[in-house]
This record gives structure tokens, sequence and C-alpha cells, in this order.
């Protein structure tokens, strides 16, 4: 014993030891890792923001508030701080983003969303989800 105290350092090169991170203990305490909800892939209209239907037609229009989806907005390449707002190679600049075009960059728009809405067991009353909060 040629030091003063037992800690390891960069001398203990000829001392077989054991690697911390090969023992792995199961803690009890401490956060839990959270149970986060599923994805899942949504289009949604670029003027009401609702959720649009699987399988909609591109070329037609929002059954929500009537958009037109065949659009700019709607578009997946739609990027205001692009060359003419768009990150395809267009011709010509279009400049109603709204109306309907003939694009043939045209994709539309999917995101992956978290599914956190319940779904069907929703309660759409404010007095009954307040009452269902503290029912015993």
């Amino acid at each position: 014993m040629d030091r003063k105290y037992k800690q390891r350092g960069y001398q203990d090169h000829g001392v077989k030891r054991q690697e911390p991170h090969l023992e792995r203990k199961v803690e009890s305490f401490g956060p839990k890792t959270p149970a986060m909800p599923d994805k899942h892939l949504v289009s949604r209209c670029a003027r009401c923001g609702k959720m649009l239907p699987s399988g909609f037609d591109p070329a037609g229009q929002c059954p929500h508030c009537g958009f037109q989806l065949h659009s700019c907005k709607q578009c997946a390449y739609f990027d205001t701080s692009a060359r003419l707002e768009c990150t395809q190679p267009v011709p010509a600049r279009i400049v109603r983003k709204d109306s309907r075009n003939d694009c043939t960059f045209y994709s539309p728009k999917v995101a992956i969303e978290r599914q956190t809405s319940p779904g069907p067991s929703r309660i759409a009353d404010p007095r009954q989800a307040f009452e269902a909060l503290f029912k015993k």
C-alpha cells in the first residue's frame, strides 16, 4: 500500500477490477419510465385543423370546412422560408397558396402524432367529467 487513499486512479493499470457498468442492479426507487401513448399517422386540414379521414381524396375538399386539399398549404413540400415557398424545383411561383392548383410535386402533408384522447369513452359534458373525477 503505497498511497494514502484507496481510490482507483490512473496508476491502477495492473490491478484487475470489476467494471461497474457490468453490474446492473434493479433500482426500486426513483421515477418510473412513463407509459407513452401510441403513435399514428395523421393528415390535418391546413385551414380548420380537423383530422382528415383515412383514405381521403387529395383532389377533393375538406369535409369540415370545404378547403381545397390539392393546394400548396396542404402539401408536404410547402415551406415559407424556401425559394418560391416550395422545397421542390417548381418552374413558376404559385401566387395563391390556399387555392387549388395543378402542381406535379404535390404530396399530402402527413404528421406523426400521439394518441392522447381516450377515444369513444370520452365524456363530452364538462359537468359529468368533473363529477367523474371525484366519484367513489
